[in-house]
C-alpha cells in the first residue's frame, strides 16, 4: 500500500500542503491515508508523520513529495528510511524520482540528503552574517518607522497641547498603538 506524507513549514502555505496532496493521489496513494503536518522540518516530533508511520506495514511505501519533506537533517532521514526499511517499507520520493528499495538509490537519498543540510546551514551562516554586518553599519532589520524624528516632535507638541492621541493618530494616518510607540520611544 502507498502511503502518502505531506509537510509545510507553517499554516501560511496551506496551498502547497493541498498540491502535494493532489500529487501523492496522482501518484497512486489512497486519499484516506495521506497524513499531512503543518509544522517545521526541523522538529523532531511531527504527528502526522508519527501516524503514517505507526500505520504502515510490511511491503508498504511511504510516499513523499520531494526528500525535504521527510526530513531536514541527515540524520532524522536516514534514521527513518533505516526505520521503515528494517520493517520491511519503503520510502519513495517523487521528485526526483527515487525509492529505497533500489541499492543505488539508498546512496543517491545519502548524498541528496546531506547536500540539502549543508546547504541549510550554509544559508543560516549567511543570514547570520548579513544581519551582523548590517548591524556593525547602524542598520536595523525590520520594517522602517512610521513616523519620522520630526513628526515624533510634532506629536510631542501637540499632545503637550492637549491633542487627544486618537485625533493625532488620524491626522499623521497612523494607528493609536504607533503614536503611544513613538512617544514612548521620544520619552527615553
Amino acid at each position: 500500500m502507498l502511503i502518502g506524507y505531506a509537510r509545510v513549514s507553517t499554516s501560511r502555505q496551506g496551498a502547497s500542503l493541498k498540491t502535494q496532496s493532489e500529487v501523492l493521489v496522482d501518484a497512486g496513494c489512497d486519499p484516506k491515508h495521506i497524513y499531512a503536518d503543518k509544522i517545521s522540518g526541523a522538529k523532531w516530533s511531527r504527528p502526522e508523520l508519527d501516524k503514517a508511520l505507526a500505520f504502515m506495514r510490511a511491503g508498504d511505501t511511504l510516499v513523499v513529495t520531494r526528500l525535504d519533506r521527510l526530513g531536514r537533517n541527515v540524520r532524522e532521514t536516514i534514521m527513518t528510511i533505516s526505520d521503515l526499511g528494517d520493517r520491511g517499507m519503503n520510502v519513495q520520493v517523487l521528485e526526483p524520482k527515487l525509492d529505497t528499495s533500489d541499492p543505488m538509490n539508498k546512496v543517491v537519498i545519502t548524498i541528496m540528503t546531506a547536500l540539502a543540510e549543508w546547504e541549510r546551514d550554509l544559508l543560516i551562516a549567511r543570514t547570520r552574517e548579513g544581519v551582523a554586518h548590517a548591524r556593525s553599519e547602524g542598520r536595523v532589520a525590520g520594517p522602517k518607522p512610521k513616523l519620522s524624528a520630526e513628526r515624533v516632535r510634532l506629536l510631542r507638541k501637540a499632545v503637550d497641547d492637549g491633542e487627544s492621541i486618537a485625533s493625532l493618530a488620524r491626522t499623521f494616518g497612523v494607528s493609536r498603538q504607533t503614536v503611544y510607540r513613538a512617544l514612548g520611544k521620544a520619552a527615553t
